[in-house]
């Protein structure tokens, strides 16, 4: 799993997190756990291959927010796990 993390400007409310997060789902397959904040000016999701940058800034610039970034770093799930 890789989470991926882009920053973006330009969302000023709850519509605008959720115009991101769908654009992300639109935009890559089998994105998970996708979330925006306007706060933090990011958004973020889990996907089982690195997702394309270049699609993503793309998309991202075709709704009209301006994407400053994205990273990709390997996820691994953090919790309790029992061993045997």
């Amino acid at each position: 799993m890789y989470k991926t993390t882009l920053k973006i400007e330009g969302m000023m409310c709850g519509m605008c997190e959720a115009h991101i997060a769908d654009t992300i789902r639109n935009t890559v397959p089998g994105a998970q756990k996708v979330t925006a904040s306007r706060a933090k000016g990011e958004a973020s999701f889990l996907s089982e291959v690195p997702a394309e940058e270049g699609a993503l800034q793309a998309a991202i610039a075709a709704t009209g927010y301006t994407c400053l970034g994205v990273s990709a770093v390997p996820y691994e799930k953090k919790g309790w796990f029992w061993r045997k």
